[in-house]
């Protein structure tokens, strides 16, 4: 197998994973129990799951107006565009 196919299937699995978490958040936070850490669900957008981190808040509707949030979520997802694309000119 390819690497390139490994590495997709490492991004299918973080976005998965971390889509799976914010839905553990969201069911967490209607029963009153505790809750996934904010750095946690930003630590999986981080490496890789921030599609995964959009989708769910879309779906679940969870973390949509929360600030300061939201906004970090959205450095890391611009700061995570700017790299792909870097890296795209530059392989070119």
């Amino acid at each position: 197998m390819e690497l390139w196919a490994y590495g997709l299937g490492a991004l299918l699995a973080i976005n998965a994973f971390t889509a799976l978490r914010f839905w553990q958040d969201k069911r967490a936070s209607l029963r009153g129990q505790r809750r996934v850490s904010e750095a946690d669900l930003l630590g999986l957008a981080l490496i890789g799951g921030t599609p995964g981190a959009y989708f769910a808040r879309h779906r679940f509707r969870h973390k949509t107006r929360k600030e300061p949030f939201s906004g970090r979520l959205r450095v890391i997802a611009v700061v995570q565009c700017l790299l792909v694309a870097v890296l795209l000119i530059a392989l070119g």
